[in-house]
């Protein structure tokens, strides 16, 4: 998550600096006294969120606001300011939220509880799991390239549990739904296994597999996730949420009925 912060006063900035910052740990926070710099960085790093200071010197924070909505019409806009009476001028421009000086802790929680377009957490993580639609894993925003079709879908059932553990053969019956499992069939797993954790050492993010002697799962503390977000009841997930999940694996079709009868869909 990116966030702008706006204001022409040194002491002023720092105070909201450090109230985003404490409201939000995770956020890269980009502060800003002049607009005409915070306009030139946005269009070159795109941003979620703006907290623009209404009174700046050479161009308020209106003008501020309706410029990088242009570049962006879903950014959040919450003004910040010292005068009561913008808070109308302030909702004409559809903004996220109105916070009165001095900007404080709670005060930006508020705010960041109640946006109007709620953001996607896989922007600020550095490794996102997708599972609405495709089943795709990301590493500092890319997306991991998998040799074997199996070694991602095992990943992906591993997802699916929800961090619960696993035994080799419980995958294998996944993996191989129609075959034995023979010591041949303990082999393959393994080795699929063996493939899935060398592809995410490859990509640094090993981290996220938890083994232990014939258990393995993922540590749902390492990375993000749009099904564990959905289940948090997270706004922006519970959005996104279009009825499909993992659709190119069969065995995800019961977590898929769930889900949909959480949202409303059946």
């Amino acid at each position: 998550m990116k966030i702008l912060a706006l204001d022409d006063s040194e002491p002023a900035l720092e105070m909201l600096t450090e109230a985003i910052r404490e409201a939000v740990p995770p956020a890269e926070v980009f502060p800003f006294t002049k607009p005409t710099a915070l306009l030139e960085f946005a269009r070159g790093t795109p941003c979620d969120i703006a907290f623009l200071d209404i009174r700046v010197w050479g161009m308020n924070g209106l003008e501020v606001a309706a410029a990088l909505k242009k570049m962006n019409p879903a950014m959040n806009i919450i003004f910040v300011t010292a005068y009561k009476q913008y808070q109308g001028e302030a909702l004409d421009m559809r903004a996220s939220g109105y916070v009165m000086k001095p900007a404080t802790k709670e005060a930006v929680q508020r705010e960041m509880e109640n946006l109007r377009h709620p953001v996607d957490r896989k922007a600020g993580a550095r490794i996102y799991v997708q599972t609405f639609g495709h089943f795709e894993v990301f590493a500092a925003g890319r997306p991991v390239a998998f040799r074997l079709k199996k070694s991602k879908e095992a990943l992906a059932f591993l997802v699916d549990r929800n961090g619960a553990s696993v035994s080799a053969a419980e995958l294998a019956g996944i993996l191989w739904p129609d075959r034995e499992y023979d010591r041949y069939l303990q082999n393959q797993t393994q080795k699929i296994i063996a493939e899935m954790m060398k592809i995410l050492r490859e990509n640094g993010i090993a981290e996220i597999i938890i083994k232990k002697w014939n258990q393995i799962s993922v540590d749902k503390s390492k990375f993000g996730c749009d099904y564990y977000e959905f289940l948090e009841c997270d706004a922006g997930a519970v959005n996104r949420y279009r009825g499909e999940y993992m659709f190119n694996y069969s065995w995800a079709e019961m977590t898929t009925a769930a889900l949909s009868q959480k949202a409303g869909m059946v």
